[in-house]
C-alpha cells in the first residue's frame, strides 16, 4: 500500500499525570517549561524561538548530555523547527515538526498532537507523533516519548 507509506509511521504514549489539564496545557506552551521537561533522558533543550498561538513557530535544540555522535543535526544536538497547529486550552495541542537534518531519512513534516483529558486523579496525557521520519527508529522513539511524559510528570506534579 503505497498511501500508507507515504504516511509514515505513527508513535504514541500515554501517561495519567497527577495535575489538573489547565496546569499541563501551560507546561505544553511555556517555553521555560518546554526547554525543561520536553528533551528525553540523556539530553537538555534550549528554545530558541517560541510564539505560542495557533500558526505561531517554535525553534528548538535537544542538545546530548556527553559525546553520543548520535544527533541528526550536528554529532551531538538535534535541531528542530516548529508551528502550533492547533491550541485547544486545557484540552489539545498539535504542533508540525520539522528536523534540521542532511539526511533525507530525518525529512518531512511530523505531526505530534497532545491531548489532555481529565481522569480520577489527574489528567490522562496521550501523544501521537504521526508521520514519524523512517530515521527516527521505533523503540528509540517510544522511549523518548515515555521519558518526556516522565520529566513532564516530574515537572507539574505536586
Amino acid at each position: 500500500m503505497a498511501g500508507a507509506q507515504e504516511l509514515g509511521r505513527t508513535d504514541t504514549g500515554s501517561r495519567i499525570i497527577k495535575a489538573a489539564p489547565d496546569v499541563i496545557y501551560r507546561a505544553l506552551i511555556e517555553p521555560q517549561a518546554v526547554a525543561s521537561w520536553r528533551p528525553p533522558q540523556g539530553m537538555r533543550g534550549e528554545v530558541l524561538a517560541f510564539d505560542a498561538r495557533e500558526g505561531g513557530i517554535f525553534r528548538m535544540a535537544f542538545i546530548y548530555e556527553g559525546d553520543s555522535g548520535h544527533g541528526k543535526t550536528t554529532d551531538n544536538a538535534d535541531f528542530f523547527d516548529g508551528r502550533f497547529a492547533e491550541l485547544t486550552p486545557g484540552r489539545r495541542v498539535v504542533e508540525l515538526i520539522t528536523f534540521e537534518s542532511e539526511d533525507p531519512n530525518l525529512a518531512g513534516t511530523m505531526r505530534i498532537v497532545t491531548t489532555l483529558g481529565p481522569v480520577d486523579g489527574g489528567t490522562r496525557v496521550t501523544v501521537s507523533c504521526e508521520n514519524v521520519p523512517a530515521g527516527i527508529g521505533q523503540d528509540d522513539h517510544q522511549q523518548g516519548i515515555a521519558s518526556s511524559l516522565e520529566n513532564l510528570a516530574a515537572f507539574v506534579e505536586v
